[in-house]
C-alpha cells in the first residue's frame, strides 16, 4: 500500500497541532481525508470518510479518545488507530490498546517518526514509542499468567510448524516483516504467508491479536 492510497484522518482538539500533523502527513504523500476536533465529530466524520488510519489524541472534548476508538473499531475492525498523545502514562497506553488502538506514539515524536508510524500502522504493524512496547508486552504477559479456566470441551491449541513458531516469536518481539525476512533469510512474501497461515490456524484476525497470542504463549521471552 503506497502512501498515496493510504487515507488518513487526524483527530486533535488543538487546531494548530491538528493542522500541523495533517500538513506533515499530506507532505509525506498520505491522503488526509478529514480532521476533527472533538469526539462526536471524530466518530461522525470517520464513519463518513472511512480512513485507513486514524491518528487520534486521547484527550478530546465531548467523548474521550478511547471511546472514539472503541466505537469506530467496533464498527469497522479493518480501521487502524494510531494514538498520538502527550501522555505516556501506563494506564492510558493500556486503555488505548484495549480499546482497539494498533499503536501508541508520544507527541514528542519527530515528523519522520510520525510518518513512519503511520506507514507501518497502515501495513498492520503494531507501532509503539520505544519503552511503551515493553509495557504492553508486560501487561499481556501478566494477563496470560492468570489463565481463565478452560472448558472441558475446549479444543487443544493447533500445532504450528517450527518456522511458523519462529516467525511468531519474532512478531511477538516487535520486529517488522522486513526485519523478520532479513533475520531468517527468507522473502518478505514468505514471512507474510507464514503469518497468514498462523492467523488461519489460530483463527486470529490481525497482527495485534497474533502478538497477544504469542505473548500469552511466552514466545516473546525465548
Amino acid at each position: 500500500m503506497s502512501e498515496q492510497t493510504v487515507k488518513v484522518m487526524v483527530v486533535d482538539d488543538h487546531p494548530m497541532w491538528r493542522d500541523a500533523v495533517a500538513r506533515d502527513l499530506a507532505a509525506a504523500g498520505f491522503d488526509v481525508v478529514a480532521t476533527a476536533g472533538d469526539g462526536p465529530q471524530a466518530v461522525r466524520r470517520a464513519q463518513a470518510v472511512t480512513p485507513d488510519v486514524l491518528v487520534l489524541d486521547l484527550n478530546l472534548p465531548g467523548m474521550p479518545g478511547v471511546q472514539v476508538c472503541k466505537e469506530l473499531v467496533g464498527a469497522n475492525p479493518a480501521l487502524r488507530v494510531l494514538v498520538l498523545s502527550a501522555s505516556g502514562e501506563h494506564a492510558d497506553v493500556l486503555e488505548a490498546v484495549k480499546s482497539g488502538a494498533t499503536g501508541y506514539l508520544l507527541k514528542s515524536a519527530s515528523t519522520e517518526e510520525l510518518t513512519d508510524a503511520v506507514r507501518r500502522t497502515a501495513a498492520g504493524d503494531p507501532v509503539f514509542t520505544p519503552g511503551l512496547a515493553g509495557l504492553v508486552l508486560g501487561e499481556y504477559r501478566r494477563l496470560a499468567s492468570d489463565p481463565a479456566p478452560a472448558a472441558a470441551d475446549e479444543p487443544k491449541a493447533p500445532q504450528l510448524t517450527e518456522r511458523e513458531t519462529e516467525v511468531l516469536r519474532l512478531v511477538a518481539k516487535g520486529l517488522s516483516y522486513k526485519q523478520i525476512a532479513e533475520r531468517l533469510v527468507i522473502s518478505h512474501r514468505t514471512v507474510q504467508n507464514h503469518v497468514q497461515n498462523t492467523l488461519g490456524k489460530l483463527q486470529l484476525h490481525n497482527r495485534v491479536e497474533l502478538v497477544r497470542y504469542a505473548i500469552e504463549q511466552g514466545l516473546d521471552e525465548v
